[in-house]
């Protein structure tokens, strides 16, 4: 009989965009009762197929039948080899699990082969990719929602750093081709680099798995870690940022033309929290920061503290000051910096709400 968690993990996996398939060497109507019995077979794949029915297909044949079936019966291990190939040839990323001697050839040939660890044989263990210790089907959407969750992070992960680094750079670039006096010191950009990558980057990769992440399709293995508008968002914030810094570094620089030590912090300081601000927005490719909320990820929280905490200091501290060339910020300084820095966030914010108003509009017109 199947293990009670399996017909919510067939479950789980089929809300992802992931098909199971039953390919086992029992008599057809057992095959069948056990597919029943965990919710295996579905309206658009419900046959079952014998090993005998499948070898008169003709390999065109083969590949139409299997997109409408969900159980393979008494077949023989030619006949895994081909079910694979077919499903290969449909375009389908495929995984086969398997123990014995006879599954090695289909683990071997599959995109991802998976042995047994308990039951499995030597064999086909050296035929696979990866071994599943516990012998148990829901280590393996476990497994893909770690993996979708782990890529995930790497993409935030990237959007925060290179949406960084090019506000850093368009504000040093194009104020240099204007030939206005450089915005930063050079120790400023690198205490700049110290408590913005620092802490909040590495917190951002602890960002836990989001909800509804196993109700996403399965991203195309062909589709790079820039796609589906990553670089743009990139570009967007990091331009927003970089003219932000910019904007209050001119702005400072006109009214108090004599001061140059106070526009150069100003526009220190709006970069750094215009950062730390960026970093709660990487939070999520597919909800605002005031949906999914400031608290979810703790680590987060307190890097972005500690950081904050660290940017005043050099601020206040005289001997800091020397140092990083700061000056002290007054109250209206510091509603400069707020207004600023968060330009990237009220314009994202904005942006989103558009595009749902739009795509509402949409809906309805089709309706």
């Amino acid at each position: 009989p199947p293990r009670p968690e399996v017909p919510a993990a067939v479950a789980a996996a089929r809300r992802g965009g992931i098909r199971t398939i039953m390919v086992t060497g029992d008599h057809k109507r057992t095959a069948e009762a056990v597919a029943k019995k965990i919710g295996l077979l579905t309206p658009q794949a419900n046959q079952v197929l014998t090993g005998a029915q499948w070898e008169q297909l003709t390999p065109l044949e083969q590949q139409a039948r299997i997109k409408e079936t969900a159980v393979f019966a008494r077949v023989a291990p030619t006949h895994k080899l081909s079910i694979v190939r077919a499903l290969q040839k449909n375009g389908e990323i495929v995984a086969v699990t398997g123990d014995g001697v006879n599954d090695a050839p289909a683990v071997k040939e599959a995109d991802i082969g998976i042995s047994m660890g308990i039951q499995g044989t030597d064999v086909t263990r050296e035929a696979s990719a990866m071994i599943l210790v516990d012998d148990n089907y829901e280590t393996i959407i476990s497994a893909i929602r770690e993996g979708r969750g782990i890529y995930d992070n790497i993409r935030k992960f990237i959007r925060y750093l290179l949406g960084c680094n090019v506000g850093e750079v368009l504000t040093m670039l194009i104020a240099a081709l204007a030939g206005l006096p450089l915005p930063l010191v050079p120790m400023q950009i690198l205490w700049m680099n110290l408590v913005t990558d620092g802490l909040p980057a590495i917190a951002l990769g602890l960002e836990p798995m989001e909800q509804g992440l196993m109700l996403r399709p399965p991203r195309s293995p062909r589709e790079g870690v820039f796609a589906r508008r990553l670089l743009r968002k990139i570009l967007f914030s990091g331009i927003v940022i970089g003219a932000s810094a910019l904007a209050i570094f001119v702005f400072s620089l006109r009214y108090f033309p004599a001061d140059l030590d106070r526009a150069r912090t100003l526009a220190f300081t709006t970069l750094v929290f215009a950062q730390l601000i960026f970093v709660f927005q990487c939070r999520s490719e597919h909800l605002s920061i005031f949906e999914i909320g400031f608290w979810g990820n703790l680590y987060l929280t307190l890097a972005v503290v500690i950081s904050a905490g660290a940017q005043i200091f050099v601020l206040y501290n005289p001997f800091m000051q020397k140092i990083f060339k700061t000056t002290p910020l007054n109250f209206d300084d510091w509603i400069l910096v707020a207004v600023f820095a968060s330009a990237s966030l009220f314009l994202e914010t904005v942006a989103r709400l558009v595009k749902q108003a739009f795509e509402k509009h949409l809906s309805l017109l089709k309706v």
